[in-house]
């Protein structure tokens, strides 16, 4: 990337430290010989920034490093990945067997769009793994799961959900945005395309809107031409951006971490606190595994349940203004979230009571602050 910032700029042996932006929609080629080498994939180039960049290709180079894996697509959202990975292998007709926990835009792509052609869903307790073999007495094309479910942190055995998607001739996919690949790598167990959305830990500091898409296998050709025609790729700034938040990743998630597993064993502890959920906690059902799966940290993210509903969370908020209400995650400042009424709010009462969300529970996404401002915030707020 640091070869040539402009035709006109000779650098001789000087190379910038901080990789370049490249910020053009379109690149100039000298004439239709070259075009045809690059459009023929017979040598590196780019064209027009909607096919490719310099700052996308280098974001995604790092991402499919992280995962382990054999290629990565970056595109505009965590969401446009999911919608890439989907229309890379559905066709119409075909079935899809999903999580019952899943983001709530993920399952109205799911329920309200693919269904519109012709695309069926069925819905399991993917922690249930007797229910995901029932489900498979009828042929489905894609499993698709949450390594960390959004908000109540329910863990998934990737090992198993892959040997059975195999056996089944079905392709594994899982969205690994709340684990990231420090904690881990769902491609290492077996998955065949791993989402995550990049605007979250990965970016770090709340101003980027990123997807990546990564996998096994010869898909690159086929998602990369879908991204292009169905326009889901990502802008060079919010790439450029990305890939500095990604160098400093292990640190940040690693503080997280370790914020977050203290103020699990210490929020118990606090009036008006009737539960809290963390993986890290032993009385977390899936406990065993999270020590299986997360290497170095149990996450980010805890909830945590107020005595007085819906008045509670509202009184907490108004009172702890140093942790913003922020309806997404992996700030370096701890922000706190209402799943009731943002993520799952198109949820209905019953499916919202079956997972556990109540109106008093709020989500907390921990950031890297000093764990004593932390708690000083929360006490506030209590």
């Amino acid at each position: 990337m640091s070869e040539s910032l402009h035709p006109d700029v000779n650098l001789g042996r000087s190379v910038p430290l901080a990789p370049p932006l490249f910020q053009s929609a379109v690149y100039t080629l000298p004439d239709l010989d070259a075009l045809e080498r690059i459009m023929n994939g017979e040598e590196p180039g780019f064209i027009y920034a909607r096919d490719g960049h310099p700052n996308a290709l280098d974001l995604a180079q790092q991402m499919a490093a992280l995962h382990g894996a054999d290629w990565a697509m970056v595109c505009g959202s965590g969401m446009a990945a999911i919608t890439a990975a989907i229309l890379a292998v559905i066709q119409q007709g075909d079935r899809i067997i999903a999580s019952d926990r899943l983001y709530g835009r993920t399952s109205q792509l799911f329920s309200q769009e693919l269904g519109r052609f012709g695309v069926t869903t069925t819905y399991v307790d993917a922690c249930d793994l007797e229910q995901v073999r029932d489900a498979f007495r009828d042929p489905a094309r894609l499993l698709f799961v949450e390594t960390m479910s959004n908000p109540m942190l329910r863990l998934v055995d990737l090992e198993s959900l892959a040997s059975l998607a195999h056996d089944n001739d079905c392709i594994f996919v899982v969205d690994n945005t709340f684990a990231t690949p420090i904690l881990t790598r769902p491609i290492c167990y077996g998955a065949d395309l791993v989402v995550e959305s990049l605007t979250k830990m990965i970016g770090g500091h709340s101003d980027v809107t990123l997807g990546t898409l990564c996998g096994q296998g010869d898909w690159l050709p086929q998602v990369t031409q879908l991204v292009s025609i169905w326009g889901l790729a990502a802008n060079p700034f919010d790439c450029w951006l990305a890939s500095r938040g990604l160098a400093t990743l292990p640190l940040r998630m690693r503080a997280a971490c370790e914020n977050a597993q203290a103020l699990a064993a210490w929020l118990p502890l606090q009036r008006n606190v009737s539960r809290v959920i963390y993986p890290g906690m032993s009385d977390h059902p899936d406990h065993a595994l999270a020590r299986k799966f997360l290497d170095g940290g149990f996450g980010n993210m805890l909830c945590f349940e107020l005595r007085g509903g819906r008045d509670a969370v509202n009184r907490f908020m108004r009172k702890a203004p140093g942790i913003p209400f922020s309806p997404s995650l992996g700030n370096i400042t701890t922000t706190c979230s209402h799943p009731a009424s943002t993520s799952h709010r198109y949820v209905s009462p019953a499916e919202k009571k079956r997972q556990g969300i109540s109106d008093g529970l709020i989500r907390l996404s921990v950031g890297i602050e000093e764990l004593s401002q932390i708690q000083e915030e929360i006490r506030k707020g209590l």
